[in-house]
């Protein structure tokens, strides 16, 4: 479910940031770039876990911030093909069931992953829900073993 992943970027330093060590600034500007952004075939970044490899430093004509080559470990969050995963059901429709991990909400389940047989049932109830009900446009029930 979450995974080590080594990445390489080119890191731009401002200017106001060269008071700090270089290892903190890039850190800092990893984290401001990557945390909790989704990189395609990557996952969702969750944070930086370290720099392994530092290249040099450049200063390029009319911009006065460092650019430098980093080599770096992140920890991401991607599930693997059919792993299961527990969490709870925010809402559900024709498309499918949509599932919140707490920490991450955009997880769609569609129908044909269900566990069969499931059912959609229209909602008639506009006041306030119980707990075993989920939000409109209907109810979702799964047979349970």
């Amino acid at each position: 479910m979450f995974v080590l992943v080594e990445m390489v970027d080119t890191v731009r330093i401002p200017p106001w940031l060269f008071e700090r060590r270089l290892n903190d600034a890039i850190a800092e500007e990893l984290n401001k770039k990557l945390a909790n952004k989704v990189v395609y075939n990557v996952g969702l970044c969750v944070c930086l876990y370290d720099i392994t490899k530092l290249e040099d430093s450049y200063i390029f004509p009319g911009d006065g911030a460092s650019h430098t080559k980093v080599h770096f470990r992140y920890m991401v969050f991607r599930p693997f093909l059919d792993e299961i995963v527990t969490g709870k059901i925010k809402g559900c429709s024709p498309d499918g069931v949509c599932v919140t991990l707490g920490y991450f909400d955009d997880i769609l389940i569609p129908p044909e992953s269900l566990q069969q047989p499931a059912k959609l049932y229209p909602s008639v109830n506009d006041g306030p829900r119980t707990e075993n009900e989920v939000q409109r446009p209907g109810h979702l029930v799964t047979s349970t073993w």
